[in-house]
């Protein structure tokens, strides 16, 4: 009989997280095995050599769009044409980066005879130094790694471009709560997320065109919330319930392609960026993100497809000032 790995098995030994195994599930990557007499999702062997060949691409940088690609053709030329693309764009990222260094190191020689005192040399190195601002870009270089190992260092030392963070208010406002759940339970079909969503003429837009937001609780729980009119009263959503959003400060950046790793170093990034403001994490309330609709007839999947190409996340790190010390 053909082995089946629980989703937790699999999660341990890749080191992988069950959200992002039913992430690459959902986005038609992976194939699980369920049957009434478990609750929990298994995987066979063909599945699991799936796995391996999901993790290897990210680590590449290989976006979920490609990887889609890659899997739904018949032969190997449209992973040798994703591959050929990716090496086009390590050559111009090398080549950018030994122009910027000579750049780099010709403002140091300009500094070291420059006169601070002089109007005009400071205007001089100002110019420099916008020319060097423009050609900074995001390296993702990977080299040609001898093993999963070594890749895994390499793309993680290289990795140490903090994204652009804003420092965002959210109002306080009504909504309405799918309550706190699994994952699965949230997002599944027929599930509080189509629950929240057959009220979608009472809700109402609070930031950035955003009327949803997902609470993450925990790897394994959430919570969804939808801004909804003030006038809406519990009857209105009964069996639902409504709750008053304390908003707050948040730091909040962009991600895409959400796995969890997508989204562990967007975190982290964000982390970083903190670590250097007067801001500190509060840890009294939870990280949310969100996902932008494109019109609003909330076909997203669609919207994704024909528009943007790819899925797009909003994530946002509560924050507060620091003490005084």
């Amino acid at each position: 009989m053909t082995h089946l790995a629980k989703i937790r098995e699999v999660s341990s030994t890749y080191n992988v997280t069950a959200r992002t195994l039913r992430y690459y599930e959902d986005m038609g990557l992976l194939t699980s095995i369920r049957n009434e007499d478990v609750a929990y999702r298994m995987y066979d062997e063909k599945a699991v050599r799936r796995i391996e060949q999901i993790l290897i691409l990210r680590k590449l940088n290989i976006s979920i769009k490609d990887i889609q690609r890659i899997f739904s053709a018949a032969g190997s030329e449209v992973v040798l044409d994703v591959l050929g693309k990716k090496v086009a764009t390590i050559d111009d990222e090398v080549a950018l980066l030994f122009e910027l260094k000579e750049i780099v190191l010709d403002f140091i020689q300009e500094i070291e005879q420059l006169n601070f005192a002089d109007t005009s040399d400071i205007k001089q190195l100002y110019s420099k130094a916008k020319d060097i601002e423009t050609q900074i870009v995001n390296v993702d270089y990977i080299g040609k790694p001898t093993n999963i190992n070594r890749l895994i260092e390499v793309t993680d030392q290289l990795d140490k471009k903090i994204p652009d963070v804003m420092v965002v208010r959210v109002p306080a406002f009504k909504a309405l709560t799918s309550g706190e759940h699994t994952w699965e339970a949230i997002f599944k079909e027929g599930g509080y997320m189509f629950q929240l969503w057959q009220h979608y003429h009472s809700f109402k837009t609070v930031i950035f065109d955003c009327l949803d937001f997902t609470l993450v609780k925990n790897d394994e729980e959430g919570e969804m919330i939808c801004a909804v009119n003030d006038e809406v009263s519990d009857a209105d959503v009964n069996p639902l319930k409504l709750i008053d959003f304390p908003g707050g400060l948040y730091a909040m950046a962009v991600s895409i392609d959400e796995d969890d790793e997508s989204i562990r170093k967007v975190q982290d990034k964000i982390c970083q960026w903190i670590e250097r403001t007067n801001f500190e994490l509060d840890e009294s309330r939870c990280f949310m993100f969100n996902m932008p609709y494109l019109d609003e007839d909330n076909q997203h999947q669609q919207d994704i497809e024909k528009g943007l190409g790819y899925r797009q996340m909003q994530r946002y790190l509560p924050i507060k000032l620091k003490d005084a010390q």
